[in-house]
């Protein structure tokens, strides 16, 4: 089983061909490929290569599924004693991607 470890919005992923993966938003239209180059480590059929700090020649390509929004996180800050409270929320804006292919060097 082939997979790679890359590095993309300041996170490292796990990712195997095919499989579907959540990241921080890139900027690709929907239907798009994306070619990442930072990838740490390769594994294949029982071999691992792991880069200092990136494989040389390795590349994961990907295609973009969808641009979304991760559920509401809320922040609440309250002040004991005061009847001080303040709430505050945001939606992270997200790419969907499927691992097309991971080509060694």
């Amino acid at each position: 089983m082939t997979f790679a470890v890359i590095r993309t919005g300041g996170k490292q992923y796990r990712v195997t061909p095919n499989a579907v993966l959540t990241v921080e938003k890139l900027e690709a239209e929907p239907g798009g490929t994306i070619t990442f180059n930072d990838v740490l480590a390769l594994g294949t059929d029982g071999n691992l290569t792991i880069g200092a700090p990136y494989v040389a020649g390795a590349r994961v390509t990907a295609t973009v599924v969808e641009q979304t929004r991760g559920d509401k996180i809320l922040m609440l800050k309250k002040r004991r004693r005061k009847n001080s409270r303040r709430k505050k929320g945001h939606r992270q804006d997200l790419t969907v991607l499927r691992i097309a292919e991971i080509a060694a060097a």
